[in-house]
């Protein structure tokens, strides 16, 4: 391999981390121009998919569609992505209003350059050099990446899961607790354990429901 080759596989594989901030951009949508700081303040969602007018891309979107008043809800926007002109996209958001019923409403990103895409790490080589796998960010109202998930382009995601994962993310970040598998809202909340030994001496004391010193659990 070349420098130059591989310089390039470095930039496409390039992946933001969680808990830091991330990746500015300021691209053209079928909502205008969006950039990162537009959503100071609010969650956002921000999802790619392979391609416009494909199957599996269209009923993602048309789940995000049904479920986007249900994510404003929670102060969370969405914002899609795809390697593809606004012109595709304004034409696919019409044929999915006409043939299945659901509105787009809110934006998605023509990302011809893949300028987006690289730095949020979307497209990976093994799956293509031109497509975004779908790939799925979580930022919280101070622009920091608080989640990621990838699928591959042969199989769809679950809108029920990111919505679940913003309500785990945001009862975390209020109330300084985790959530146990598959926690709904409502649910139990895990404690966060003691770090001393003192700590785990009065922890089966301080009014939880324990199962062990380090497995704890309460109501909010």
């Amino acid at each position: 391999m070349t420098d130059a080759q591989e310089t390039q596989t470095q930039e496409v594989l390039q992946f933001p981390r969680l808990n830091e901030r991330a990746p500015e951009f300021k691209a053209n949508t079928t909502h205008g121009m969006k950039e990162l700081d537009d959503y100071k303040g609010r969650w956002l969602v921000l999802f790619s998919h392979p391609a416009d007018f494909t199957p599996v891309c269209t009923t993602e979107f048309s789940a995000f569609a049904r479920a986007h008043d249900e994510f404003l809800k929670r102060d969370c926007d969405l914002l899609g992505l795809s390697i593809d002109s606004i012109h595709s996209h304004v034409a696919w958001v019409r044929n999915i209003k006409e043939k299945f019923g659901q509105d787009i409403g809110f934006p998605i990103i023509a990302d011809i350059s893949m300028q987006v895409a690289k730095a949020y790490g979307m497209v990976h080589p093994g799956a293509s050099d031109t497509s975004a796998v779908r790939a799925t960010f979580i930022i919280d109202p101070d622009g920091v990446l608080r989640a990621m998930l990838y699928y591959p382009m042969t199989n769809g995601r679950s809108v029920d899961e990111i919505l679940r994962l913003v309500d785990s993310l945001q009862t975390s970040t209020q109330h300084g607790v985790a959530t146990p598998e598959g926690w709904q809202p409502g649910d139990k909340v895990i404690v966060p354990p003691p770090s001393t030994t003192e700590g785990a001496e009065k922890r089966l004391e301080e009014g939880y429901e324990c199962t062990d010193w380090y497995f704890c659990q309460k109501s909010l």
